[in-house]
């Protein structure tokens, strides 16, 4: 049976050490709080959600004939803990009955919670989107009736986007809302891969659905956005009627099995604009973004449940002898542990986890700044960031999660193919990260196409001036000075990456997206360089003022050291590759691609 522990130690690091969440006086930042709300998250998701996510995988979700959806046993007590535990509520606003803390506590607790079990975690998480919307566009009747109970998670909620004719292209959406002439509107239509759409944890569920109105223009200009609820709520707030939205069928799916995916028809349901006609497709963005933010973080997740058990084998497990001679002579095999190639696996594996934590983080606290800052400058600059790395992190992330968790089950070997071991669901269930949300090749485009730009390409500046920075200041600690070069390096390759697109991609829109998906890298790359960058200075100011725990500082300069070997070296043949232009790409003329 795979087991789960969370990564407190690594996270209260980050957050404390690293990031220094203290100083920037958010609620909910002092190290003490921190180290509480870590532990006691670490602990539930450990303890209540991991033994349910094999069982759940198992069993998935059932739907009746009248088409509700039964959750495998022990979901509906676990969401009751977690929501009588408060998690829900962590960093939800308090004026609508959150506890208003800082987001990066949030986001760690959602890595905890995915790690431990993610088709779980996608209940509430997908409502924290939901709720981002409302509070960003709805009216303040529809934040007074809604949101209160979706912040407790007495309700959940979903988003409404695809449809069988569309799933990235909006514009062909054909779901229609039909004025009822009181304010409501008539919402029918048929939506795809809606996770959460039917479910037995709440009595009701509150949709944002994407819909046309009668008079509307086409394309994405002509989209809004609707509250749909599943029971409709009387001005009091107690439920009422059955709404006319059911789950046609729930989708038989890869992984994520204990998630329920479902068709969802709506047939003249009764529902509420939230924001303006024809602008849905702004505010769906609001949630769309937060989104994809928690399904980088979801790939990392499935990366770090997959390391740890991986991990925990190659320790147990021997097999053959170290190659330099036996390592445990007594014995008649080695560990695991001791062959280069496992090592470089899990090193691969430890090097990926713990910068992508630190970024995502980093990301969670560049939101705050954005909002909270007295500071013009820091508010613009932490939001321009904020918007070119969220497709890095959920189209890199999710990648690399995705290649770390099929490596741990190489770990494994033949046993990685054996159900029992648990290796197979973390790698279905990581697959599932790289297509929703914006498969990662919309999202290289996305940063490509829109992110780089804008601003005249304000943001990638930015960037570039902060790695910079960091590499010329990092120089000057011997035990870091490598690492610089090579992230200094390879921000030079990113550089020139993005010269070459100024020079080459106007004048021919494909070498641009031929480029995109290489150059999404580069940046992942860049970031988490600066992150091992900012780890290793931390790890090596607190090995001199003789902190304890030595061993886990010293782990760290050795994976920074591995990361610059091993990581950097990537960026060069990315921008070679993406310098090769679109030429051969898009030279095959679609009949030449297979003969029979």
């Amino acid at each position: 049976m795979p087991s789960y522990k969370a990564p407190t130690r690594d996270v209260r690091f980050i957050v404390n050490e690293v990031l220094g969440l203290e100083s920037h006086g958010f609620a909910g930042g002092s190290a003490d709080i921190v180290d509480v709300v870590i532990e006691e998250a670490g602990r539930f998701a450990s303890e209540v959600l991991a033994p349910l996510n094999a069982p759940g995988d198992a069993a998935g979700c059932t739907r009746g004939a009248d088409g509700s959806v039964t959750t495998p046993a022990g979901f509906r007590e676990a969401h009751a803990r977690f929501r009588e535990a408060g998690w829900a509520t962590l960093s939800a606003p308090e004026a609508f009955g959150g506890q208003g803390l800082s987001d990066v506590l949030g986001f760690a607790v959602e890595e905890f919670m995915s790690s431990a079990n993610q088709a779980f975690a996608m209940y509430p998480g997908l409502t924290n989107g939901a709720v981002a919307a409302l509070l960003a566009k709805g009216s303040v009747e529809l934040q007074r009736k809604y949101v209160p109970r979706m912040v407790s998670n007495e309700w959940l909620g979903t988003m409404n986007l695809t449809e069988p004719q569309c799933g990235t292209d909006l514009g062909l959406i054909r779901t229609r809302a039909e004025p009822r002439g009181d304010g409501s509107w008539a919402i029918t239509g048929t939506k795809i891969f809606i996770s959460a759409g039917e479910h037995d944890l709440t009595d009701n569920i509150i949709h944002l659905v994407l819909a046309r109105t009668p008079d509307a223009p086409e394309g994405t200009k002509g989209i809004s956005l609707f509250v749909v609820p599943k029971v409709l709520v009387d001005d009091d707030g107690a439920l009422g009627a059955r709404n006319a939205v059911s789950c046609g069928a729930l989708e038989h799916k890869m992984g994520i099995h204990a998630n329920a995916t479902c068709v969802m028809n709506y047939d003249g349901a009764t529902g509420w604009m939230v924001g303006e006609e024809n602008k849905g497709l702004a505010a769906m963005f609001i949630m769309m973004n937060a989104a994809r933010l928690g399904v980088g973080i979801q790939g990392l997740s499935q990366a770090e449940v997959a390391f740890q058990n991986a991990l925990a084998y190659a320790r147990e497990r021997r097999q053959g002898r170290a190659l330099t001679g036996a390592a445990e002579p007594a014995e008649k095999a080695d560990p695991l542990l001791v062959h280069p190639d496992v090592r470089r696996m899990l090193m691969d594996a430890k090097a990926f986890i713990e910068g992508m934590r630190a970024l995502y983080l980093w990301v969670g606290l560049q939101g705050e700044l954005s909002d909270k800052s007295a500071d013009e400058t820091a508010r613009q600059q932490a939001d321009d960031l904020i918007g070119l790395l969220t497709p890095v992190i959920k189209g890199y992330g999710t990648d690399k999660g995705f290649e770390t968790a099929v490596a741990m089950q190489q770990v494994w070997g033949g046993h990685g193919y054996i159900v029992e071991n648990g290796m197979d669901q973390f790698v279905r269930d990581a697959r599932i990260a790289m297509i929703y949300e914006g498969a990662n090749g919309v999202q290289a485009m996305d940063l490509v196409g829109r992110k780089l730009a804008l601003n005249g390409g304000r943001a990638i500046q930015a960037l570039f001036a902060l790695v910079d920075a960091e590499c010329a200041a990092a120089k000057a600690e011997p035990r870091l000075a490598d690492l610089a070069g090579r992230v200094e390096k390879a921000n030079g390759e990113l550089k020139a990456a993005t010269l070459w697109f100024v020079q080459n991609g106007l004048a021919n829109p494909n070498n641009a997206g031929a480029g995109a998906y290489p150059y999404m890298h580069i940046v992942g790359i860049v970031a988490l360089g600066l992150m091992w960058l900012r780890m290793g200075g931390v790890a090596a100011r607190a090995l001199d003022a003789g902190a304890g725990d030595a061993a886990f500082y010293e782990a760290k300069l050795v994976t920074a050291r591995y990361f610059g070997e091993r990581f950097t070296p990537d960026a060069g043949a990315l921008r070679r590759k993406l310098e090769a232009g679109s030429e051969a790409v898009m030279a095959l003329p679609a009949e030449s691609f297979w003969f029979g």
